[in-house]
This record gives C-alpha cells, structure tokens and sequence, in this order.
C-alpha cells in the first residue's frame, strides 16, 4: 500500500477512536505536534487528561480469522510519564472496523517484557489475531481489552 494510503487510514482510524470517545462525554483534540500523543482526552468538568496513541492496520484474511500488524515505537512505550498512555488498536477488515482494543501503556509494556510482540531497530511489531469476537497477540488473549474504557467512564452531560 502506499505510503498516502496509509496517511488517509490512520486518520480515519483517529476519527473513529474520537467519535467513540465523543459519545462516551468526553472532549477531544489532536494535538498541534505529534511528539507520541495522537489525541487528548479530556473530561470538560474536572480537567482530567488522558493520552492516546492510535495505532490502525489493514487485515490480512486467514483461513479461519483475520490479522492485523501494529508498530509501536520501544522508546515511547517504555516512557512511563505521570499521564499513562492509552493504545488504541483498530483493524480495517472487509470495509469495516474492529472493535477496538485498548490498553493501558504499562500493561502492554508489561507484555512486551513477557515476549509478545517482536523487536527490530526500535519498533515492536504487534501482530493481533481477531476470531469469533476474541483477540490474541503472540498467543496472549486480549479479549478483556476489547472496548476497554474502564478509564473513559460514560459521562453524563
């Protein structure tokens, strides 16, 4: 695919992460320098934050499910700051979306210290296998993290 290609699905893949947070309650924005942070997350009453980092893949089609490959940079990942990153893993399969998988930056750092994901020149290659509504990494079930907004509770407004 082209490298224009992938400039228009990942800011589709952001739009839809946003939207998804938009109906939550809460504010978004993108910030005006990408330093790591795709969107800010903000609670509008309290002035709570949260970091987001987006990561959006096209599938691969295998013979009973589908894959999608993640890049996640070793530095930013391992930059535990006071503000935790959240990930966002989100697929195009078959001109739909997955449902999306987040999780909190130390957790998948926990997991990339336990073997999952594979590492070359400063990347960490995901790979996330979806099959009859579960996910996998390097034969770790990610299921729990699917639609994960334990840290994005609906808010009322």
């Amino acid at each position: 695919m082209s490298k224009k290609f992938n400039q228009y699905l990942g800011k589709a893949g952001h739009l839809v992460v946003m939207s998804e947070f938009l109906m939550l309650g809460w504010n978004v924005a993108i910030p005006e320098v990408d330093i790591g942070d795709d969107i800010f997350v903000v609670e509008d009453e309290n002035g709570t934050l949260r970091r987001v980092q987006v990561k959006t893949s096209t599938s691969t089609t295998r013979k009973s499910h589908y894959s999608g490959q993640f890049s996640v940079s070793v530095k930013n990942l391992q930059t535990i700051n006071r503000i935790l990153v959240h990930y966002v893993f989100i697929v195009r399969h078959n001109n739909e979306w997955s449902k999306l998988v987040i999780i909190r930056q130390d957790i998948l750092f926990k997991y990339f210290q336990n073997n999952v994901g594979s590492e070359a020149k400063g990347n960490i290659t995901f790979y996330f296998s979806y099959k009859d509504g579960n996910v996998e990494c390097s034969g770790q079930d990610f299921t729990k993290y699917i639609r994960d907004f334990t840290d994005f509770p609906q808010i009322i407004h």
